[in-house]
């Protein structure tokens, strides 16, 4: 049996609206560029790497990704998604891919993380959850099928 690994890594704190007016434009406070740039030292520091980083284009998610030194595939689909959608992306990840990040958006990333770890996660912005499957392709993976590895929050960084 192979194991996988998923992070998923929500958008650090943004600003509460946009010039635009969307959502989908908003952009990181300063806070939150401190956040995302101190989770980019703290995955380096701990040595960690992922094979495929997806993320959704949304200017704080991508904000977040570049900040943390990231280097993301800008996926549409991860903005605004489902729990079932994101657990879809997921599943149709080639089976090259050992570890996946994904960088995105609550409450889809908080949902899935707790349904495949099989317990409450409260993901707050900029916190990163890593999870360990035992599975030896993605399509498997499913409810509770994970392991919590990790889970890194900005404020709790020294």
């Amino acid at each position: 049996m192979r194991v996988r690994s998923l992070t998923m890594f929500r958008h650090a704190k943004t600003e509460h609206d946009s010039p635009s007016g969307r959502d989908f434009d908003r952009v990181l406070a300063e806070r939150g560029r401190r956040d995302a740039t101190r989770m980019g030292d703290e995955f380096r520091a701990l040595g960690l790497s992922w094979d495929l980083v997806l993320s959704s284009p949304a200017r704080r998610a991508a904000q977040t990704a570049n900040l943390a030194g990231l280097d993301p595939v800008y996926d549409e689909r991860i903005y605004d998604a489902s729990t079932g959608y994101l657990l879809a992306i997921v599943q149709e990840t080639p089976s090259s891919v050992r570890r996946l990040m994904l960088v995105g958006h609550n409450p889809g990333f908080e949902q899935l993380a707790a349904m495949l770890a099989g317990l409450p996660l409260d993901m707050a912005t900029g916190t990163a959850v890593e999870l360990v499957l035992p599975v030896d392709d993605w399509a498997a993976v499913g409810k509770e099928r994970g392991t919590l590895a990790r889970m890194l929050r900005p404020k709790e960084l020294g």
